[in-house]
């Protein structure tokens, strides 16, 4: 029997891995991908006037009074604050109820479970701003309008849909003899979730938890509907303060979206292997 036949899987990888195509391909993209990025960190080195001049050079002279001023003289620090409050209760809520939700539909074997599970998967094939004037009317009636609180359960409801998927199918890829033995032993469903489940599934954790903080942090919509007070904006909202009716300082603008960028960066690259491990996770068996 031929090698690859064998390991189709290996085989598929060392030949991506000798194939200069590839390697061109992705060369391509990854320059498509970090120009807009790089275009705004070097702008925000820049004076007003030279990023009209000419956008795409580096500058002879970096400029760093925007983000002296950004971090030391506005409210940046605050906007941090706010959506970082935001991000983690929010993704500490999804994570716990999604997980909980995906542990009882992957061991859930009524009929009912398909129909919930398509439940979920809808969700995720209908985006949730199709629904802002209901969600406006609902915020206002709980009279949350302006408020930071305002946004944890709408980013809840948002994350759900795509966390219990994830994490439903990382857990019906689990060896059911783990949890069988725990059961002959006395351990309970939910003694077996703690002690079982939650350290199994830290990957898939890992990775919907990338996933919501990217919806989160790059969301500008809803707060913006939710007309929040000033020291009540997010991240995003608050590059808004800079903007003028008449002149718009464009140095401090990408200051902010530069700074307002690099945590995102630098937690992919730190956590790129447990998000890629998360994603492909059960989606090779044998």
């Amino acid at each position: 029997m031929k090698k690859d036949t064998i390991y189709p899987i290996r085989y598929l990888r060392r030949k991506i891995k000798t194939n200069p195509v590839h390697y061109l391909i992705l060369s391509v993209w990854s320059l498509v991908v970090l120009f807009p990025v790089w275009t705004m960190l070097v702008n925000s080195l820049k004076k007003q006037l030279d990023i009209f001049r000419n956008p795409f050079a580096f500058p002879a002279s970096p400029n760093l009074a925007g983000y002296l001023y950004v971090i030391r003289d506005s409210d940046f620090s605050l906007y941090c604050w706010n959506t970082l409050l935001v991000v983690g209760l929010t993704i500490f809520v999804t994570l716990f109820v999604g997980s909980l939700a995906a542990y009882a539909l992957a061991n859930w074997k009524g009929r009912a479970s398909k129909a919930v599970y398509l439940l979920f998967l809808s969700g995720i094939m209908i985006p949730i701003r199709l629904g802002t004037i209901n969600i406006f009317q609902i915020v206002r009636s709980l009279g949350l309008m302006g408020s930071l609180y305002s946004l944890i359960p709408v980013y809840i409801a948002w994350g759900l849909p795509i966390t219990v998927f994830v994490l439903t199918t990382f857990i019906q890829e689990l060896p059911g003899d783990l949890m069988e033995v725990a059961a002959i032993d006395g351990a309970s469903p939910m003694r077996i979730y703690y002690s079982i489940i939650l350290p199994l599934i830290r990957p898939a954790l890992g990775t919907v938890a990338i996933l919501n903080l990217i919806n989160i942090w790059n969301d500008i919509w809803f707060p913006l509907i939710f007309n929040l007070r000033e020291n009540q904006r997010t991240l995003l909202l608050g590059v808004t303060y800079f903007f003028g009716t008449y002149q718009t300082d464009w140095t401090k603008v990408l200051v902010v979206l530069t700074l307002s960028t690099l945590p995102i960066l630098v937690l992919y690259i730190l956590m790129s292997k447990q998000f890629i491990k998360g994603l492909t996770a059960g989606a090779i068996k044998g």
